[in-house]
């Protein structure tokens, strides 16, 4: 990370970003754990080694911005303000918990913070994005949308035709594709014919642009950006921020897909050790 970069930064912002990524990381830690015990039900899919990707973009977009997250969510939803308190007695199936504990970990929604929903269905989040960012579009609200979601959604197609009508009608919306580089179990190579998943976006007439998942400034940076072009009326962008997950695709995932020695490179660029 360039050090002058920082100077355009208050120290409250810079120490926000490091407590966000933190709190990710020990809420990821601490869910894992009480799976283990019995305490949850269900599937956990973490975001350990994606909290700058999720973290950053969230941290770029104001109160009245909504997003929507994915099965690998908690994250973005810690990222746009959501209670861990609550979060957690949601994973729990308790009634306290942002959905009366009927939602789980791959359906949470907060609508005052603007959290339209993680979703269960790969992709299923790009049509509700594109849909609140053409009402704003309507009403002439300055507000954006911001769709969360994994190299292997962008296969979907979901993603071509919200990306269509989004392009096609300027609308002010983000496309945010955490490349992990596997979905599940299939690497990027066997499920896309390019290496670079932004360059989709050159076929529905707005910017793809590639950063750096693991560096939450440069993701902050990024989306920052993005939405002031989607506030112009100038449309879309599609994000493709390059990150890694240490944890398999669920807990309980053996993860024998893996290369030798791929977790220990990733793990050398840890977004939070780094940052730090």
């Amino acid at each position: 990370m360039d050090q002058d970069i920082l100077k355009n930064y208050s120290k409250e912002q810079l120490g926000r970003f490091f407590r966000q990524m933190t709190l990710v990381r020990e809420f990821e830690l601490r869910a894992i754990e009480e799976r283990r015990g019995g305490l949850i039900p269900g599937f956990i899919h973490s975001c350990v080694g994606q909290e700058a990707s999720a973290v950053g973009a969230c941290e770029a977009l104001s109160q009245a911005d909504v997003i929507t997250s994915t099965h690998r969510g908690h994250g973005h939803l810690l990222g746009k303000g959501g209670d861990p308190k609550y979060m957690m007695a949601e994973l729990a199936a308790r009634s306290p918990g942002y959905c009366l504990g009927r939602g789980g970990s791959l359906h949470m929604a907060d609508f005052d913070l603007g959290i339209l929903g993680a979703n269960g269905i790969v992709g299923g989040g790009f049509p509700a994005a594109v849909g609140a960012a053409l009402a704003f579009q309507m009403r002439k609200e300055e507000r954006i949308s911001l769709t969360f979601f994994g190299d292997g959604a962008i296969n979907e197609g979901t993603f071509h035709e919200s990306a269509n009508l989004a392009g096609l009608w300027k609308l002010p919306v983000i496309f945010f594709c955490e490349n992990n580089l596997y979905g599940e179990g299939t690497p990027q190579h066997k499920q896309a014919p390019i290496r670079d998943l932004a360059k989709r976006a050159d076929g529905y007439g707005f910017p793809g642009v590639i950063v750096d998942g693991n560096d939450v400034i440069a993701v902050f940076d990024a989306v920052k950006e993005a939405r002031e072009r989607a506030l112009a009326g100038e449309g879309p962008t599609l994000i493709e921020a390059k990150t890694y997950r240490y944890r398999g695709h669920y807990e309980g995932d053996p993860m024998v897909y893996r290369l030798p020695g791929e977790m220990d490179k990733w793990k050398k660029r840890d977004p939070i050790t780094a940052y730090r």
